[in-house]
This record gives C-alpha cells, sequence and structure tokens, in this order.
C-alpha cells in the first residue's frame, strides 16, 4: 500500500479539528422507528469514532415539514424525543472521541424503493409538482411553502450546533429537494426560484445557505453535499463545463458553504474528461474555490454502491490511486460509505496494514446496525 501519511494527517475545517482525512458517509439506515433515534444507533456511530473516523456524518434526517421523508423509520431532526435522542448520539461519539456532524435532508418527491406503499402526512413537495421523471403529480411549491421550508432547514441546523455535533451537512445531491430546484427537468418554475440557468436555479439552495449560517456560531462548518448526475442517467451534468462549475460553487461558497461532499459513483472517474481526463469533481471544486472538498464513491471497493443496493457484493480493493490523489491534494478529505457500514474498524485495519482481514462488501450488511 501507498504512504498512509496523508490519510492519517490531521486537518482543520473552520473551527474544527479532524484527526486524520476519513470522512464516515451519510448512509439512510431506517432504524429509527417513528423517526426516533434508538441506543443501538448511538452505539452504531459510537464504533465508528472508536474506530478513528476522523468526521461522521450521519445519516440523513428529515427537517420539520411534513413530506420531508419518504420512509416512517427515517430518523426526524425535530420534536423533543428525537432532538434528545440524538444528544445521546453526539454524546457517545464526542466519549469516544470521535465528531460528528448531522445531515439534513427534505426528499422532494424522491419516493422510497424500499418502501414505495408508505406516504407521508402530507403530499410530497417540489420545486414545480413534477416526479423524477418528469411527470406532473402534484402542484408546485408556493412561496410560503419556500420560505417554511427554508426556516425549517435553519431552524435544524440551529438546533444541531445546540445539542453538541460538530457542523452539519446539508444534502443537496441524488435527486432531493434541494438537487430538484437545480434540475432543469424538474424545475420549471416561473419566479425568481427557477430560471434558464443552473446559477438562476440555485437560488433556494443559496437561500438555505444564508439562513443557516445566520443562525449558527461563524466557525460552526456547513457541509454541502452535491452530484451531477441525473435520475437514471449517471453521465448527466448539472454544470456542463469548469466555467459553469465555477460560477455555481462560488455562489454557495458566498452564500454561507464551507465544503462540498462531491458525490459520484466512482471517485476516480473524471468529471470533465474532455478537459483534464483525471480530475474528479471534488478535485475541481477544489481547484476552482480553494474550499475544503470532500471525495467519496466507492472508496476501497470495486463496485458501486447501486449495485450494492441491487444486491450485489463488491470486491474490496486496494487504496493505493485514492492516496495518490489524497497525496498531491487533489482533495481534502475521503468519504467512506459501505466499507465503514461494514465494519466498523475498517479505518484501523487500513492504518495497521491489515489488509487481509478487510472483507469483501456483501449487501446483508444493510440489515443491521452492527
Amino acid at each position: 500500500m501507498s504512504n498512509l501519511d496523508a490519510l492519517f494527517s490531521p486537518y482543520r475545517l473552520n473551527t474544527l479539528t479532524l484527526p486524520n482525512r476519513v470522512v464516515m458517509a451519510p448512509m439512510t439506515r431506517s432504524m429509527s422507528p417513528d423517526g426516533v433515534p434508538t441506543a443501538e444507533m448511538a452505539a452504531y456511530y459510537r464504533r465508528r469514532a472508536e474506530g478513528g473516523v476522523g468526521l461522521i456524518i450521519t445519516e440523513a434526517a428529515g427537517i420539520a415539514r411534513p413530506a420531508a421523508l419518504n420512509e416512517p423509520d427515517i430518523p426526524h431532526f425535530y420534536g423533543d424525543a428525537a432532538l434528545a435522542n440524538w444528544k445521546t448520539v453526539v454524546d457517545e461519539v464526542h466519549a469516544a472521541g470521535g465528531r460528528i456532524a448531522p445531515q439534513l435532508m427534505h426528499v422532494g418527491q424522491k419516493r422510497s424503493n424500499a418502501v414505495a406503499d408508505w406516504t407521508p402526512p402530507s403530499p410530497y413537495e417540489s420545486p414545480s409538482g413534477l416526479s423524477l421523471t418528469g411527470e406532473p403529480v402534484g402542484l408546485p411549491m408556493t412561496d410560503a411553502d419556500v420560505a417554511e421550508t427554508i426556516d425549517a432547514f435553519a431552524r435544524a441546523a440551529a438546533n444541531a450546533e445546540q445539542i453538541g455535533f460538530d457542523g452539519i451537512e446539508l444534502h443537496g445531491a441524488h435527486n432531493y429537494l434541494i438537487n430538484q430546484f437545480f434540475s432543469e427537468d424538474l424545475n420549471t418554475r416561473g419566479d425568481q426560484y427557477g430560471g434558464s440557468t443552473l446559477l438562476e436555479r440555485s437560488r433556494f439552495a443559496i437561500e438555505v445557505l444564508k439562513a443557516v449560517r445566520a443562525v449558527v456560531s461563524p466557525g460552526f462548518p456547513i457541509i454541502l453535499r452535491l452530484s451531477q448526475w441525473k435520475p437514471k442517467d449517471f453521465n448527466a451534468r448539472l454544470a456542463a463545463s469548469p466555467q459553469i462549475l465555477e460560477e455555481w460553487l462560488g455562489a454557495l461558497v458566498n452564500a454561507g458553504a464551507d465544503a462540498f461532499h462531491l458525490s459520484q459513483q466512482r471517485f476516480w472517474q473524471a468529471a470533465f474528461p474532455e478537459v483534464d481526463p483525471q480530475l474528479n469533481l471534488a478535485g475541481w471544486a477544489k481547484r476552482l474555490t480553494g474550499v475544503t472538498a470532500i471525495t467519496v464513491g466507492s472508496v476501497g471497493l470495486a463496485g458501486a454502491v447501486y449495485e450494492s443496493f441491487a444486491g450485489k457484493s463488491a470486491q474490496a480493493t486496494s487504496l493505493d490511486d485514492l492516496l495518490a490523489r489524497l497525496e498531491r491534494n487533489e482533495f481534502d478529505l475521503v468519504a467512506v460509505g459501505r466499507q465503514l457500514l461494514q465494519d466498523a474498524a475498517w479505518l484501523e485495519k487500513v492504518r495497521n496494514n491489515r489488509l487481509d482481514a478487510i472483507a469483501d462488501f456483501t449487501p446483508a450488511a444493510f440489515a443491521t446496525l452492527s
């Protein structure tokens, strides 16, 4: 294996010092009955902190909107019971020496593949009342809906800091609500939240960021997760060129984003191969903005995550390419998903060069909080 020094070097994100460059990626677990995190969840995250993970980003948690979630057992990030149990999660992680940030989410029109027959307490919300494939399925969000949703994101962020989280991540990827506003296919609004350009369609995200920045401490980290692709088209791009990407990300930084978490199927895929045959999306984000860039996508595994969702195992693979990119500062942090979901001790095994003890990923891990 390549030199591990870069992976285990400390990193400072605003006022938060991380002991190494490894981030636990957010992974929906749907194991919070009635939206309330459990003691088992707290123990699950604590084990990752004990395993040395630099920063844990929790599974997505729903903000205080009736249709923010698409499954009954995804955790809420509102209400006395849920917040009290989230504080237990934070306290357990901190007791183990870890750092943790919640991922805050609104699903928009994205329905669950796992619980397709469940409906939220009110109709799903979206920019233009369109399904992810473009069919009319409801009414566009009103100005009041938009304003209340922005406020709900801000209240969730303020609550996160109040109960002791070390930062927050906003889910602006994977066809959830913020991402739907970015999309020219799903956001056909004719008001200030729509428009013909990506920058114009970013107003909702910009206002969410500004609202969050206004209610948390100046050094409290705000991470924004982004992806380029569209439903069933992993080659699509929201930003068609580096120039558009620079304009888009620059506006998000100006609004309050401290870090970008750039989701790809595979981290080694070039974001704009016609310009640079190697630089991935996180690499472009760092080059264009200078802010913290987190890469993610099949780290340590041969198979992409959606193949695992379809029931396929994924072979454990070398980290040499990842380490080489990190050493040359292509990005700052590395988010690891399935390897840490399956094995809380994965990072310790990497640190101690116990590669023979790292197992292939099997989809059975999705069913447990081991």
